[in-house]
């Protein structure tokens, strides 16, 4: 069964590029495109496609407040969104990622990697592009948080394999590899992330690995 994608982006170029992209892939489905963010959060409100590509700097509606009405706190029943820029230390990821975007990835990703956020996405992972997500987390680390985004304290202690997890997620890496460097099956670490999630109160793994560059547990040279 494909994943079926809303796309949006204010520059038509882009979009016809991005929808030749995605309709080329097996098992994806690019059901409609927008303009503008207004239109992005009709199109999937009105389709519920399985996954939402968005860019950031919108008109009408950025791609931050198209996500946060589509995947923000509150949400009943949320689309996972994955925000794509031009620049991969865009000041804007950090906010995007706060309104609830399951990830993003940049503008100039092949189209293999496009494929790879996509599905991702629409399987809950939130790992896109690893490498640019460990960048730009650092990167986050090293400047003020916006206000009321103060890292939550977890409803119980973590243990001590759960933290070992935690930093495997800020490094970017996935499930797999993080099996392999802690020596332990594959369900076991999924287990560990879902405990990680509900004790600190996040919804994906990209916030998990906000929380573990904000609370100091990684720096931002690791």
């Amino acid at each position: 069964m494909s994943v079926r994608v809303v796309l949006a982006d204010d520059q038509e170029i882009v979009r016809t590029g991005l929808r030749m992209i995605l309709d080329a892939q097996p098992g994806i489905e690019v059901l409609a495109e927008a303009g503008d963010g207004q239109r992005a959060v009709e199109l999937a409100r009105s389709l519920r496609p399985d996954v939402c590509l968005f860019d950031i700097r919108m008109p009408v509606m950025d791609g931050i407040a198209a996500t946060r009405a589509l995947a923000g706190p509150g949400v009943d029943d949320p689309i996972p969104v994955v925000v794509i820029t031009t620049f991969d230390l865009d000041e804007h990821v950090y906010d995007a990622l706060r309104a609830g975007a399951r990830g993003f990835l940049l503008k100039d990703a092949g189209p293999a990697m496009l494929a790879q956020a996509v599905h991702a996405a629409a399987a809950g992972d939130a790992l896109i592009a690893p490498a640019v997500t460990a960048r730009l987390l650092r990167a986050f680390a090293t400047t003020p948080a916006p206000r009321g985004a103060a890292a939550p304290q977890p409803i119980d202690a973590l243990t001590e394999r759960e933290e070992q997890v935690l930093l495997e997620v800020a490094r970017g890496r996935t499930n797999d590899e993080i099996a392999v460097a802690l020596y332990v099956s594959l369900s076991t670490v999924k287990t560990h992330v879902a405990n990680l999630l509900a004790k600190l109160g996040v919804r994906n793994r990209v916030e998990l690995a906000l929380w573990a560059y904000q609370t100091g547990r990684i720096d931002a040279g690791s």
